[in-house]
């Protein structure tokens, strides 16, 4: 959850670095900072705050260096202040650490290090353990700390007696690189590796990288070397611009509906789902007999939406799990399940863990993944990536709309080969699916209209937003993006709970969004709507056209063309999306940056 870069070359080492930290920003944003290496000594810049905080503390001192690392940093261990910004240091030793060292609590007792510390951090313990193993050879201090640390992790550090060399070592948390002419980089993902180079590696467990002047070199636990495997940056470093928005979530809200053609489009063969090309054939599926979603946050709401295609199109009793409850809970499974994992960055540490614990069982897995050669995607059979682009604010929007679209199309598939559903019927429901990317230009185009309506939930700290069946579904995720960004206490209900409990919390002017897209379900709807006004409630109607005469009320309301009951929960998305970036905007909190959360979650 921390954002990592380092430089050796013969170019600004501090510019190179600072760029790339604000590339970073969304996986951490608490604190940054700079360590630079000078000849025999190592010289250290940090602050509370944003990368543009820490290039002020810098001023241009850093312009004569060309070797050093940066960090911005999401608090794990240790309270938002300077000192537990990094990098920590410890006598000879300089490091900046992505992860948690479970651990660093005995090795404060073990090493009689609790006098001897300037911070609460795990990463300064680490540290000091360096520090007491170094004797000149970097590659035995290294050894002797990973015999002593438990936890998940990526270490880049320094050695003060080493000039211009930089060490890395990892542990599930990534750490990519790259060598290009006199330059070497490296990095907690692509993105400043794509300002260098559209070459890369990833730097394998168990292994340890000396990066310098000369060049990289990766060497295993005996000390043989080992060649880097290079692979291909499919995207370019514009996609990084917000492309004159004020903010990249509302560029990203925008991209969705030529993410989601890109998603598909190429899935598609004569009409019916073809992912083939994903290396997915029939045998893989035929003879499952249930299906084991496991996903965090948006991407476990993207599950849960899919649940409902699956067991409708697929036949397939689909369960969803909470990938942190999943890992402790004892779980009792049918003969042959399909393991389906969900995750944006193809980080998620709860998520991986749970595919593990999968995969040791002997189980088949399929990740849903935006980011290639991710750590979760080299766990998985079978990787299905969205073609959202890079998701750069911490609100996710356009990947939970691939996300979902790829798991219609997987639905729709797997229904087909176990002859659940037909030719026909399936060319109808991909002619639907094909009409998404449209459906939702229409609702962005109307973002205006939203702006207009969000104005009034500006002053509330509660809401309510309540549904049914689909519904329900997709206010969860819309939920979730009102708490992410607004800080507006928000609360999604299936209407039918109302009577068993919430209502007692709606009393006059609480502000009520209902979802009505569900043709079978309107009347029940339109009931808990006249309940909850009833009590005081100010609501907004958020309905599908056709369904209007059947609302039987006078309300405020927001119009959804008409549109096929199990694919319109996309569109009502969006305008959730939409509403919940406005509010945000309207009370000047930082869209993109929201307080406390971070992009990547790389730590239980």
């Amino acid at each position: 959850m921390c954002g990592i870069i380092g430089y050796v070359g013969n170019d600004n080492a501090a510019k190179i670095i600072l760029d790339g930290l604000k590339m970073l920003q969304y996986r951490g944003y608490d604190s940054a900072g700079i360590a630079f290496h000078s000849g025999q000594n190592v010289e250290i810049y940090k602050c509370v705050g944003k990368i543009e905080d820490l290039e002020e503390t810098l001023g241009n001192k850093g312009d004569v260096f060309s070797c050093g690392f940066g960090h911005t940093r999401w608090a794990t261990h240790g309270s938002v202040r300077q000192p537990n910004a990094h990098p920590h240091f410890f006598g000879k030793v300089t490091l900046v650490h992505n992860g948690i060292i479970e651990n660093y609590k005995d090795l404060i007792d073990k090493y009689d290090l609790k006098d001897r510390l300037q911070t609460t951090c795990d990463s300064e313990v680490a540290a000091a353990l360096l520090d007491i193993f170094y004797s000149g050879d970097p590659f035995e201090a290294i050894r002797k700390l990973l015999e002593e640390i438990r936890g998940t992790y990526a270490f880049v550090v320094m050695f003060e007696d080493i000039e211009d060399t930089m060490y890395a070592f990892r542990k599930v948390s990534p750490i990519v690189a790259c060598s290009h002419e006199d330059e070497r980089l490296l990095a907690s993902d692509l993105m400043p590796i794509s300002l260098m180079t559209d070459e890369y590696f990833i730097l394998p467990e168990d292994t340890v990288l000396e990066m310098n002047r000369k060049g990289i070199t990766l060497y295993d636990a005996d000390h043989n070397e080992v060649r880097p495997e290079y692979r291909k940056i499919d995207w370019k470093a514009d996609q990084y611009d917000k492309k004159g928005y004020p903010f990249f979530m509302e560029k990203e809200i925008s991209e969705q509906p030529e993410a989601i053609r890109k998603t598909i489009e190429h899935r598609i063969t004569d009409g019916l789902p073809d992912l083939s090309k994903d290396g997915l054939d029939e045998d893989f599926v035929r003879d499952i007999d249930s299906i084991e979603i496991i996903a965090c946050g948006t991407s476990y709401h993207a599950g849960l939406a899919a649940k409902v295609i699956f067991e409708k199109y697929a036949g397939i009793k689909t369960n969803v799990s909470l990938a942190s409850e999943f890992i402790y809970s004892g779980n009792i499974f049918s003969k042959r399940p399909l393991f389906l994992s969900i995750s944006q960055s193809g980080e998620t540490i709860d998520t991986i863990e749970a595919v593990e614990k999968a995969k040791k069982a002997g189980y088949p897995a399929i990740g849903i993944i935006n980011v290639k050669d991710s750590s979760l995607s080299r766990i998985c059979d079978v990787s299905l990536y969205t073609d959202a682009g890079p998701e750069i604010a911490v609100a996710s929007t356009k990947a939970y709309t691939c996300q979902l679209s790829l798991m219609y199309l997987l639905a729709f598939y797997i229904g087909l080969v176990k002859g659940k559903v037909g030719r026909d019927e399936a060319r109808s429901l991909i002619r639907e699916l094909q009409k998404l990317p449209e459906k939702v230009q229409e609702v962005i185009d109307r973002k205006d209209e939203f702006h207009l309506l969000s104005k009034r939930f500006l002053d509330h700290k509660d809401l309510f937003l309540i549904g049914r069946g689909p519904d329900y579904l997709a206010l969860l995720e819309g939920t979730l993006k009102i708490k992410e960004i607004t800080y507006i206490h928000a609360e999604a209900y299936a209407s039918g709970e109302l009577k068993h409990g919430p209502i007692a919390l709606i009393e006059t002017g609480m502000p009520v969004i209902a979802l009505m897209t569900q043709d079978e379900l309107m009347l029940k709807e339109s009931s808990n709507v006249k309940e909850t006004r009833a009590r005081g409630a100010k609501v907004l109607v958020i309905i599908k056209e056709s369904l209007l005469p059947h609302l039987g009320q006078k309300v405020d309301t927001i119009l959804i063309k008409d549109y096929h009951d199990d694919f319109i929960l996309f569109v009502a998305v969006v305008i959730l999306q939409i509403l919940a970036y406005y509010i945000a905007i309207d009370k000047g909190l930082d869209v993109d940056k929201p307080r406390n959360l971070a992009k990547v979650v790389t730590v239980e």
